[in-house]
């Protein structure tokens, strides 16, 4: 527990550090490598098309970043004014809820309360996913995989200008980091060149990470299920996928994709206000 409490401390700042040299990279070394291209106009400057481009995915991502922090799924136990110890402990089969009805809840003992529809929890956020936060935490996912994929392109264009090398052949990528170490250990090759192609396969990673948990987080939602249910094996009432999407993203589902809202208030809210 002690090592899982220190993990939820280090991932946001791991994760704060890692947008932030992606962020000097872009504005201070990748972008304004590409005003040297004379031949363009500049209004449709490939550095502005890019640079307008990397505020926008990156706007949404730490926008939605925000959002999933504050956003947190309630805790449920202080409604029903649940005990500690047994009563607690009832809550952990994710299935049962003493006197209050509620269907799909979970204690979570890194936050220390009860969510309803709890899917997991995030140690890069710090906090637990559930009904209040799916969307912004999927939001998230998303513009985080295609603003580390941009920079992947931007990167590949920035060392292959530098290094005179091209990227035509598929295998060139794939032997790019083994060929920089030797040629880094030989004094042929800066610290700073090395440092990006370095980040090259950061970004490659965290893009596809993200996208392939975005997709599996999709494909969950559209079965009407969470990443607690499946792990534990719950059966979950049978209902058409458009009405899954709906409890999610809401009715304002086009404005979520281009700006960071607030995502919709959970069942149990509702209920509670009624």
């Amino acid at each position: 527990m002690l090592v899982l409490r220190l993990l939820n401390v280090v991932a946001p700042a791991y994760f704060l550090c890692i947008s932030l040299v992606t962020f000097v990279l872009q504005i201070f070394v990748f972008i304004p490598s590409m005003f040297r291209d004379p031949s363009t106009t500049p209004l449709f400057s490939p550095a502005l098309l890019h640079g307008a481009l990397f505020l926008f995915l990156s706007a949404n991502a730490l926008g939605n970043y925000v959002l999933v922090i504050q956003s947190s799924p309630e805790d449920l136990g202080k409604d029903l004014n649940l005990g500690e110890g047994a009563e607690v402990a009832e809550w952990l089969d994710g299935n049962r809820s003493p006197g209050s009805g509620l269907y799909s809840t979970h204690f979570c003992r890194l936050c220390a309360r009860v969510t309803q529809r709890h899917d997991h929890h995030c140690f890069f956020t710090g906090n637990c996913i559930g009904s209040r936060n799916m969307r912004n935490f999927i939001m998230f996912c998303l513009y985080t995989s295609l603003a580390c994929l941009h920079s992947l392109v931007a990167g590949m264009a920035y060392i292959s200008a530098t290094l005179s090398m091209s990227f035509a052949d598929p295998l060139a990528f794939l032997t790019l980091l083994p060929h920089s170490i030797s040629e880094f250990f030989s004094g042929a090759l800066l610290s700073s060149e090395m440092f990006v192609i370095l980040m090259l396969y950061l970004w490659l990673g965290i893009g596809l990470a993200c996208a392939g948990f975005c997709c599996h987080q999709m494909l969950l939602i559209l079965r009407g299920q969470t990443r607690y249910q499946v792990r534990k094996g719950m059966v979950v009432r049978a209902r058409p996928w458009r009405e899954n999407l709906q409890e999610v993203f809401g009715k304002k589902w086009l404005l979520g994709l281009l700006i960071p809202v607030q995502n919709v208030e959970s069942s149990y809210r509702r209920q509670k206000e009624k």
